[in-house]
């Protein structure tokens, strides 16, 4: 198989301002994925950060590494435990408090595994969707709460996956679930918009990091990489643009949509 010029990652692309000015929470943002790379695309588009994970240690250094890189710029935090209501609730609350308002919403947070139907349990199956769409779910009613009584719009955007279409061995959970998520933004979507808020979704094929590497075999990561068409993994700033594209006002026409940020859908 011929190499891909594509099959080397490009130098990360610099920020353009397209959330300048934009208060910009994201959920599941402490560590090494996409949450963090999203908070701190969104730092270098201009906006201010407000990060929430459930793990308070990895948060506070998250917060730390931000805050040292972008030192003008307003990067708060909130421990938040997404299977909560109550704590999901407080984070949106929490959020316009200490931002002064809430512009962009990113859904980030998920939970996978490797698991064959016929070994699932009950609890497996639960919690992954529990974390991964309900989750979702109760960010987004929060959210569209918040922006009901607000006197001004916004945007949300929620990470699903390409096993949201895709079939792949031991996935069912997290497959079903990231439907779940597609359906969710395309049918909420429609009832956002009474209140000036757009909703969309992004669904990477594959992006290496850390976290994922510690959940995930490095066999099966190399063999899905070689299985898109530039022959390698999305660097996780690759995700982050295409978040920050959607949650800036160069989209300002599109809401219930899910962008595939992969080589090839199928």
């Amino acid at each position: 198989m011929t190499t891909s010029p594509l099959a080397t990652p490009p130098v990360e692309t610099p920020g353009h301002g397209l959330l300048s000015g934009k208060k910009v929470v994201v959920t599941a943002a402490a560590g090494t994925g996409i949450g963090f790379a999203t908070a701190r695309r969104a730092l270098l588009e201009g906006g201010d950060v407000l990060v929430s994970d459930f793990h308070e240690r990895r948060l506070g250094e998250t917060v730390g590494k931000l805050a040292a890189e972008f030192p003008s710029q307003q990067v708060e935090s909130i421990v938040c435990d997404v299977s909560s209501t109550e704590q999901v609730d407080a984070l949106i609350t929490g959020a316009a408090e200490r931002l002064g308002r809430i512009d962009v919403l990113v859904n980030n947070a998920g939970l996978g595994g490797e698991t064959p139907v016929v070994d699932m349990t009950d609890e497996q199956w639960d919690r992954v969707l529990d974390i991964t769409l309900t989750s979702t779910f109760r960010a987004t009613r929060a959210a569209l709460r918040y922006f009901r009584s607000a006197d001004h719009g916004g945007v949300l955007v929620n990470n699903a996956s390409v096993l949201g279409w895709r079939a792949q061995h031991s996935q069912a959970h997290y497959a079903a679930a990231k439907a779940g998520v597609m359906a969710l933004t395309r049918c909420s979507a429609i009832e956002a918009a009474e209140y000036g808020v757009r909703i969309n979704a992004v669904a990477p094929s594959i992006a290496r990091h850390a976290f994922l590497a510690k959940v995930t075999s490095e066999e099966l990561l190399d063999r899905l990489a070689s299985d898109e068409a530039y022959g390698r993994a999305a660097e996780v700033w690759e995700i982050a643009a295409t978040i920050a594209m959607l949650a800036s006002d160069y989209t300002t026409y599109l809401t219930g949509e899910v962008v595939s940020i992969s080589s090839q859908r199928a």
